[in-house]
């Protein structure tokens, strides 16, 4: 196992929107009936006023305004779902960028693979650290104690046990505490660092699927780039 202080990182940013296509598709109904029962009643207003006792100047100008802000709304709604639509189109694009890629997240379950597992560590001030790792049965797998330094520090898992026995590959989830010299508690935050496996697209914003649950792209924390690896 190794833990590694992390020095650098770099935090994408992540599209979100709250609008949906279907809010603006009725309130665009709503207007376009409304406009139009406007209409038939202007229009039958107009037809059957009294010749001798015509439509008041003032309240048929008052008519003519609410027509065109009816209107002006109508095409205003008609622009909103059109960048509600670019907007889905472009988190669309952004989140199929993201699979394949290995990422940074809030978390406790990651996947140990033929690498090893990895976790990142967050502690505000020098601690010693006790963590405990534990299969999907609960079954725990490894325990152990460390020093923490303020920031974030890397855990690599290499997925052996205290016994010394290597546990199979699956998701593994890890808890952790930590206390400073005085046996105080200090707070101590979790990460998991992961491939982004597939995107749902399906979803308002869509979702990405690491390590077998579902974040939206503002959860991410850290894109990181492969290592290379000499020949």
């Amino acid at each position: 196992m190794s833990v590694i202080p992390v020095t650098n990182s770099s935090t994408p940013s992540a599209a979100s929107t709250t609008s949906t296509t279907t809010a603006a598709g009725a309130d665009s109904t709503m207007i376009a009936s409304n406009f139009t029962t406007f209409l038939q009643l202007l229009t039958a207003q107009l037809k059957n006023q009294n010749p001798l006792d015509p439509l008041d100047t003032n309240q048929f100008t008052q008519q003519l305004v609410q027509f065109a802000q009816v209107e002006q709304q109508m095409k205003s709604n008609d622009q909103l779902t059109s960048l509600v639509n670019l907007e889905k189109s472009a988190q669309s694009t952004t989140a199929l960028a993201y699979v394949g890629a290995t990422v940074v997240v809030d978390g406790a379950t990651t996947p140990l693979t033929s690498t090893g597992a990895t976790w990142n560590f967050n502690v505000a001030k020098p601690s010693t650290a006790t963590i405990t790792i534990k299969d999907a049965t609960g079954q725990t797998a490894y325990s152990g104690t460390f020093a923490g330094t303020p920031g974030t520090m890397n855990f690599t898992w290499d997925g052996r046990g205290n016994d010394g026995k290597t546990w199979p590959a699956g998701n593994y989830t890890m808890s952790a505490t930590a206390v400073d010299a005085n046996n105080q508690s200090v707070a101590i935050s979790t990460e998991v660092q992961a491939v982004v496996d597939s995107v749902d697209l399906t979803q308002t914003p869509p979702t990405l699927s690491i390590s077998g649950q579902n974040y939206t792209m503002d959860k991410i924390k850290r894109i990181v780039r492969p290592t290379a690896t000499a020949n």
